[in-house]
């Protein structure tokens, strides 16, 4: 076959744009049309600002400037898919990993009439290592600059988000008991950072007052007071409500 004319050339490339602006939108359409929640996270409870979590169970629209692109979103997927091969990996080592109930359920736990809800990565009942089980485990995926952040200075410090995540699934999971077993994925080099997490009963009973302070407020149509006295406070900068909390609101 000879070489393509530059017409030629020019039309094939349009169509690959075209190929790629479709499957973008549908990305994007796709992640936006899930169903919204009607409860808090557990995973979003270790926020530092409680106004931002009342704004999300409201269900409240970010602002149209802090909506996901398809990239984004692809990043997003990417994680998850990762977190799935990475149970593969510790069940192949021999480890009894559960990741569903017997209903075929994902492991999770609902307070307060369901307005509190969390679902965890899985359990691990034993394993050919003598430690403590049955454990939770939790694992999450992370770029190269973040994963080293984890190795360096360990969950607490790097993330308190996932930290009070686990201690409050652990507390409602009855998993306190043992330490927790918090793995990470590099997503640049696909390595793996291991750490047991000894229940923070402390950390867990403010995580659950929080939410239970949260709930309430919704509940008497009473927003929480703002985390900082302007709009310039590093998390307001990046916050999916910035122009709703210091416009609207």
């Amino acid at each position: 076959m000879g070489e393509k004319s530059p017409d030629q050339q020019r039309y094939l490339s349009n169509e690959v744009d075209e190929i790629s602006e479709v499957v973008n939108k549908s990305i994007v359409k796709n992640y936006y049309t899930k169903e919204q929640r009607k409860y808090i996270g557990a995973s979003s409870l270790g926020d530092e600002c409680s106004r931002k979590i009342q704004y999300r169970f409201m269900g409240q629209e970010p602002d149209d400037d802090k909506s996901f692109d398809a990239k984004t979103i692809r990043i997003f997927e990417l994680g998850h898919v990762l977190e799935s091969m990475k149970s593969k990996w510790i069940i192949d080592a021999g480890f009894d990993l559960q990741t569903e109930n017997k209903k075929g359920e994902q492991f999770g736990f609902s307070v307060l009439g369901g307005k509190i809800k969390g679902h965890v990565d899985g359990i691990i009942y034993g394993g050919p290592l003598d430690v403590q089980y049955p454990m939770l485990w939790e694992c999450k995926s992370a770029n190269d600059r973040k994963f080293k952040e984890f190795v360096r200075n360990g969950l607490k410090r790097t993330n308190p988000i996932y930290a009070a995540q686990i201690s409050l699934y652990q507390a409602y999971m009855e998993l306190h008991d043992n330490p927790a077993l918090f793995t990470v994925i590099n997503k640049n080099t696909c390595e793996i950072y291991y750490e047991f997490v000894p229940f923070n009963k402390s950390l867990a009973q403010q995580t659950s007052d929080k939410a239970v302070a949260i709930i309430t407020a919704t509940e008497a149509s009473e927003m929480l007071p703002k985390i900082a006295g302007n709009r310039d406070y590093f998390a307001c900068k990046y916050c999916d409500f910035t122009k709703t909390c210091w416009e609207v609101s």
